[in-house]
C-alpha cells in the first residue's frame, strides 16, 4: 500500500483553505487586483485578467467529470491540495506555510485528482497527446497513473518537460478540512 500525504500551501498572513472560487466573480477579481499590488512577487499576482472566469469554468468541468465517475460532491467548489510535497508550490507565497494531511483522513469518495494542475490539464490549448490530458481521476485511478509515471515533482519540478509539476487534489467536502482551518 502506498502511503500518501496531501499538502496544502498557503500564505501565513491569510491562512489555509481560503479560495477565490468561493466568492462572487467581482469580489474575487477585486481581491486578485489587491494581491497584484500588495504582494507583487507572489504567484497569484501573475494571474491574467480572465483567471477567475477560467477557474470557474475548470471547476465546472471537474465537478461534472467527478459526478460522472460517481464522486460525492458536498460543496460547490473544491478545496485544493497536491499529492506529496511540491518544491515549486512551496515558493508561491511570500509567507509560505503548508498543511500536510494523510489521505486516509479523507472519505476518498469526495476527492478527485488531475495529473498536473487542472487548468492546463483541461485547457483546449494543451494538446500534447499525453494520456492524462483532459482526464479526472478517482483515488484508485490516480494510484495507477502514479505507478506508471511517478510524481511529476520528481521528474518535472522546474516545468522543463511540460505543464505537469504536481498532482492536484480536489477535496469536495469540508469534513476533514474544517479540522485544519
Amino acid at each position: 500500500m502506498i502511503k500518501i500525504y496531501l499538502y496544502h500551501y498557503f500564505d501565513k498572513t491569510i491562512g489555509p483553505f481560503v479560495s477565490l472560487s468561493e466568492l462572487p466573480v467581482d469580489k474575487a477579481k477585486s481581491i486578485l487586483e489587491t494581491i497584484k499590488v500588495t504582494r507583487p512577487s507572489s504567484q497569484s499576482a501573475q494571474r491574467h485578467d480572465k483567471y477567475v472566469e477560467y477557474r470557474h469554468n475548470c471547476e465546472n468541468i471537474l465537478r461534472n467529470e467527478f459526478i460522472k465517475k460517481g464522486g460525492l460532491i458536498h460543496r460547490p467548489t473544491p478545496h485544493y491540495m497536491v499529492v506529496e510535497h511540491s518544491p515549486w508550490l512551496s515558493t508561491w507565497h511570500e509567507n509560505s506555510a503548508f498543511i500536510k494531511i494523510h489521505i486516509d483522513e479523507f472519505d476518498k469518495r469526495t476527492i478527485s485528482f488531475t495529473y498536473g494542475d487542472s487548468m492546463p490539464t483541461f485547457s483546449p490549448t494543451v494538446n500534447d497527446g499525453k494520456e492524462y490530458r483532459h482526464k479526472l481521476y478517482t483515488y484508485e485511478e490516480i494510484l495507477e497513473i502514479i505507478r506508471k509515471y511517478g510524481l511529476p515533482q520528481d521528474w518535472n519540478d522546474d516545468g522543463r518537460y511540460g505543464t505537469e509539476r504536481y498532482i492536484e487534489v480536489h477535496i469536495w467536502s469540508d469534513e476533514t478540512i474544517s479540522r485544519y482551518r
